[in-house]
């Protein structure tokens, strides 16, 4: 037996230790497994492009809705306003603001990514740059309309430049850039607050800091009626807008799946009940169905829609919607009449009010388990509590108070530097002659106060 274990050292020495069999390698993908993730990676990209296309054209949507909502004197000017606001825009969000929004965060913003530093090749990152660019153009474009009339050109564009560079992608980063916001589960999937809300509470700063139009509110303090010159071209601009949220709300999921199809269906829902519920409560009102507080009441439907329209049902947008129809025009009313803001489109009642309502709406409408998208309900009512409701107050309220306070510090200081306001003669004359010095409509100007 010694001998037989001894052997059996020697064995162990000269030859090695018996071997082991390696764990068993992972299996290669399939090359079917590969071409599907190919496709969708493809898929993914052109879904998100399309999209993007969808978005930028609702720059001409806000161009022809603040155009027909205002005088004809003033085209050129609103023209220009919206064509560069986009332009300067995509610029600073190129060199910083989409590093500011979506870069490595330090706990307030991004740090890289500036000019698409170090990015080479990655087709998705492009994809992605431009998806995001049109969203930022989107927000600042919403402040054109609230100072539509008596803006001096500069001041305008020096305003769409610090928008883009720095107030949009900052309050971005905190809810789409993995901020503080994002950690506490706050929900914006398209962007009610992120966009609309943004641009909003920067138009209210930005109508107080200006002043109202000359003539529009009377010795006695009484706000006058100022007709746009154009129903049919406002009329043609929500119907390119709403067109336009198709690729806003569905496009957000960045992914070519099934998902896009309910996005769209709660879209519409919400912005076809916006504009029954607008028209009903200005009839209800005046007895008159308003044609132009009906078209803002579909644009109301849509804003609010925008956050929640990944999260809650088909009945849920019914609901969002008809809120928001209504909310439109009294807080028109009220932001006109009461607070005696001079608004010539409605954008702060749009977009900041019913952008509010939409991204509050989560806490109370969020069915993800209904919907099977996820394990429980985040909404009020369906079960969900009160916590989804209160973290999207938190939201609302910083975006508020960030926007705000940041716009009028913004405005105030365009308006002690290079001029925020034009004379009251170019104001009388139109904008199109002192601004740029040709007319929107040649041969058919009128001057008219």
């Amino acid at each position: 037996m010694r001998w037989a274990i001894l052997a059996a050292v020697l064995l162990v020495a000269v030859v090695g230790p018996p071997a082991i069999a390696d764990e068993p390698a992972a299996p290669e993908a399939s090359p079917l497994a590969a071409a599907t993730e190919a496709l969708q990676t493809n898929l993914n990209i052109v879904w998100t492009c399309v999209a993007a296309f969808l978005v930028f054209f609702m720059q001409a949507g806000f161009a022809m809705v603040e155009t027909g909502f205002t005088r004809a004197k003033n085209t050129v000017n609103i023209l220009m306003k919206n064509l560069m606001d986009f332009s300067i825009g995509t610029i600073a969000f190129f060199c910083i603001g989409f590093g500011l929004m979506f870069g490595e965060s330090n706990g307030l913003s991004g740090t890289t990514l500036f000019g698409l530093k170090g990015i080479v090749g990655n087709d998705w990152q492009f994809t992605f740059l431009i998806f995001q660019t049109v969203f930022a153009a989107t927000a600042a474009t919403i402040v054109s309309g609230a100072m539509a009339e008596r803006t001096k050109f500069i001041g305008y564009l020096a305003y769409s430049f610090v928008i883009s560079l720095v107030i949009y992608p900052v309050f971005g980063h905190w809810v789409w850039g993995g901020g503080w916001l994002a950690e506490m589960g706050f929900c914006d999937f398209a962007g009610s607050t992120v966009v609309h809300s943004m641009g909003g509470w920067l138009a209210l700063a930005g109508a107080i800091v200006l002043g109202p139009r000359l003539g529009k509110y009377g010795p006695d303090g009484k706000a006058k009626a100022i007709p746009g010159h154009n129903i049919p071209l406002a009329a043609l601009g929500v119907f390119i807008l709403w067109f336009g949220w198709f690729g806003f709300n569905p496009g957000s999921t960045v992914v070519g799946d099934g998902s896009i199809g309910r996005i769209a269906v709660t879209t519409n829902i919400a912005a076809a009940m916006g504009a029954i519920a607008a028209m009903v409560t200005v009839w209800l009102m005046t007895g008159k169905p308003d044609g132009s507080m009906t078209l803002n009441g579909a644009l109301a439907g849509l804003v609010a829609v925008t956050a929640p329209c990944a999260t809650i049902t088909p009945m849920g947008a019914l609901w969002i919607g008809l809120v928001a129809g209504v909310l439109v025009v009294f807080a028109v009313n009220f932001i006109d009449r009461v607070l005696k803001v001079d608004d010539p489109v409605g954008a702060i009642s749009v977009h900041g009010v019913c952008g509010a309502w939409g991204t509050l709406s989560c806490g109370l409408f969020n069915a993800q388990s209904t919907l099977g998208i996820g394990e429980v309900n985040g909404g009020l009512f369906y079960g969900g509590g009160f916590g989804q409701l209160i973290t999207q107050a938190i939201g609302v309220g910083t975006a508020f108070a960030w926007a705000f306070v940041l716009g009028l510090i913004l405005f105030v200081t365009i308006k002690k530097t290079i001029g925020l306001r034009v004379t009251g003669d170019e104001e009388l004359k139109g904008l199109d002659i002192g601004e740029h010095g040709m007319e929107g409509y040649s041969g058919f100007q009128i001057f008219n106060g």
